[in-house]
């Protein structure tokens, strides 16, 4: 089983609803649900990756576990309740590293500072990579600092490295994304601007290989 430690949106979210109905999956409950149809594209396709992450924007990696679930829920779960709810700037649809994603508006120290905390906090509870997992990751591109970060926290878009993202598809041609951008931005409409607050940490895991990630619980941030 691996573990991933993420931000999703409230299941009373209109984001959670509509980005769901996007990607052909609830993360939810695990039902599948029948995406939007687009001329000359094959969406099950375009958005089979981040279909199987499920929505979310990552906070720490996932990750195989060290020690055992009840001893990272804890852990979690101590975090979560010395954390305060804070406000989430807008989000806005945006081309990144060649996918379609949400992104913040604007940078939040908030939002750094809790990803930073999981990362570090919870990490003791991860088993470290082996080094065909490391070779995958193809450190030889990277820079010193990632290469670094890499070795010591098992995956390189960490810290000051990291962004805030919510996938929404792989990555597009330049054809395809003058189709697949607007029609993304047309059905997420103004959901992702809305005003919302971090309340929760989300565990997402995934049983085995391949499989989906599923929403394992939602922690209330208490502080």
């Amino acid at each position: 089983m691996r573990v991933g430690v993420y931000w999703a949106p409230r299941v009373d979210d209109p984001l959670h609803r509509l980005g769901s109905h996007w990607l052909g999956r609830d993360a939810e409950t695990g039902a599948s649900i029948p995406q939007p149809a687009l001329p000359g594209l094959d969406m099950a396709e375009l958005t089979a990756d981040a279909r199987g992450y499920g929505l979310h924007a990552t906070l720490k990696p996932p990750f195989r576990l060290a020690t055992g679930w009840h001893e990272l829920r804890a852990a979690a779960m101590d975090l979560a309740a010395r954390t305060s709810p804070f406000a989430l700037p807008p989000l806005v649809l945006a081309e990144h590293h060649g996918f379609l994603a949400l992104v913040e508006s604007a940078r939040s120290a908030e939002l750094q500072a809790l990803c930073d905390a999981c990362v570090t906090t919870l990490d003791e509870h991860r088993a470290p990579p082996g080094e065909a997992e490391i070779a995958r990751r193809r450190p030889e591109r990277m820079t010193e600092r990632q290469r670094g970060y890499l070795q010591r926290w098992g995956y390189h878009y960490v810290l000051d490295e990291w962004w805030f993202h919510v996938t929404l598809s792989r990555r597009l041609t330049e054809t395809e994304r003058t189709v697949v951008q607007p029609a993304l931005a047309a059905h997420l409409g103004e959901a992702p601007a809305l005003p919302r607050r971090v309340t929760e940490l989300c565990l997402f895991t995934q049983a085995a290989p391949g499989a989906p990630f599923l929403v394992a619980e939602r922690l209330p941030l208490l502080g």
